[in-house]
């Protein structure tokens, strides 16, 4: 279950241990959950080398956690994995300032795959095509016939559907099964269902099958998110609704700049992904499979564009909606054998695909709007950089208590900050 409040006051105040010790009360967690947060290699060799092949050790980074997040009336903490500094707090600020207006609302599909079949060598392409529409019935009962247990959770085939396309090696016939994987991502289970029917495919249209596999852009298994914010809740101090106006007019004309240049579009995704790509990875999923379809979706039927939409409402509000394909899940993968997102998993409390797909849809959408509002303000390096200053310290050669002085004489003085400036700083505590 979702956590009670994920307004968790001073949270970044803690320091590691007592966030993970807060955390383990407030969710509930175990102590081999926590523990898979604390251990300096969370994965075993013995698990990592059943996960993929020639194995030689394991690679970690930080595991951050939002807060702030209320999606549907539920709290969350979000659990990010990433190396990026400024992500974590900006979409944890951003969350806080739709609360007035009850947080994040999602209207999700179902969690529909489509798996492709492609047919080639056909004599009469269309004719085959219209062929495999009137067997229809009989292909999809042959793909539920694979998998009843699926079925049985009211999952399974739904629909198929095909059509020709012209290639390069001529016309090929391509036939998409529509596949409710219920709380899988669903590649095992389409895969294996049009492996199924290729040879029946192949009796029907009397082509040649050659692949069958599922398809990482999933226009039926959209997750959508909107969210509504005042002008108060935009400006600096939360009050002031004049200044909070200007920031909307500002994230709506950065806004528009993306959905009119790809060039800029690219960059405005790449910040919606810090944010879902990071949870992601927190929780088992194939963030890969989720990165492509969601760049593949910002072009689909049209020029490369911003996943996101901003506008005002009537009353001045700003309102931010994101819609994007989906494919994760709770059965099979990572999920099930990474102790660290099995934890991770427990501390967002999501218990079904639908519920975690809403959450990532949600911490897109607040990074994104984090990224329009420092540029349309203080520009992005600003707050980027304070954070940052950190690894500078450590790179400049800082060790121990350095790091942290470092890097709050830095932010105390101000101004623009670079390695140089890391630099001088560091000798300068070093020569007291």
């Amino acid at each position: 279950m979702p956590i009670e409040n994920s307004r968790i006051e001073g949270f970044y105040k803690l320091s590691v241990s007592e966030r993970r010790e807060l955390l383990a009360e407030i969710a509930e967690l175990s102590e081999e959950q926590v523990e898979a947060w604390a251990q300096t290699g969370e994965l075993d060799e013995d698990s990592a080398d059943r996960m993929i092949e020639n194995v030689v050790g394991t690679y970690s980074l930080p595991i951050g956690v939002a807060t702030n997040f209320v999606v549907d009336g539920s709290h969350y903490a979000i659990p990010f994995v990433l190396e990026e500094p400024s992500v974590v707090a900006a979409a944890s600020n951003m969350a806080k300032r739709c609360l007035a207006n009850g947080g994040f609302k999602s209207n999700n599909d179902d969690p529909v795959m489509i798996g492709q079949i492609q047919i080639v060598g056909c004599d009469d392409p269309q004719g085959a095509r219209d062929s495999i529409i009137s067997s229809k019935e009989e292909l999809v009962a042959s793909c539920n016939e694979v998998d009843p247990i699926l079925v049985k959770f009211g999952g399974g085939c739904r629909d198929l559907d095909a059509r020709v396309i012209e290639t390069g090696s001529g016309p090929m016939v391509i036939v998409h099964i529509h596949v409710d994987c219920r709380d899988a991502m669903g590649a095992n289970a389409v895969n294996t269902m049009a492996e199924t029917i290729a040879p029946k495919v192949e009796e029907i249209t009397g082509g040649t099958v050659i692949l069958r596999i599922i398809s990482n852009l999933a226009v039926l298994r959209l997750a959508r998110v909107s969210a509504v914010f005042t002008p108060e809740e935009m400006s600096d101090r939360g009050d002031d609704a004049a200044k909070g106006a200007e920031v909307i007019e500002g994230v709506i004309q950065a806004y528009h700049f993306a959905e009119a240049d790809p060039f800029r579009a690219t960059t405005h995704n790449k910040g919606i992904m810090n944010a879902i790509s990071s949870v992601a990875l927190a929780c088992g999923q194939d963030w890969r499979a989720i990165e492509s379809g969601a760049h593949s979706y910002a072009s689909h039927e049209r020029r490369y564009g911003s996943l996101t939409k901003w506008s005002k409402d009537e009353d001045g509000n700003l309102v931010g909606s994101i819609e994007l394909p989906m494919a994760v899940g709770l059965v099979g993968g990572a999920v099930r054998v990474h102790p660290a997102a099995q934890a991770n998993v427990a501390l967002l409390g999501v218990e079904s695909a639908d519920e975690l797909a809403k959450v990532m849809a949600a911490s897109g959408l607040a990074q994104n709007l984090g990224a329009l509002r420092a540029l349309a303000t203080v520009g992005i390096q600003a707050g980027h950089m304070k954070l940052h200053v950190r690894n500078m310290a450590v790179t400049a050669g800082a060790v121990g208590e350095e790091v942290d002085l470092v890097a709050s004489r830095l932010r105390e003085k101000g101004g623009r900050i670079t390695q140089a400036a890391v630099i001088e700083e560091l000798e300068s505590l070093r020569g007291q």
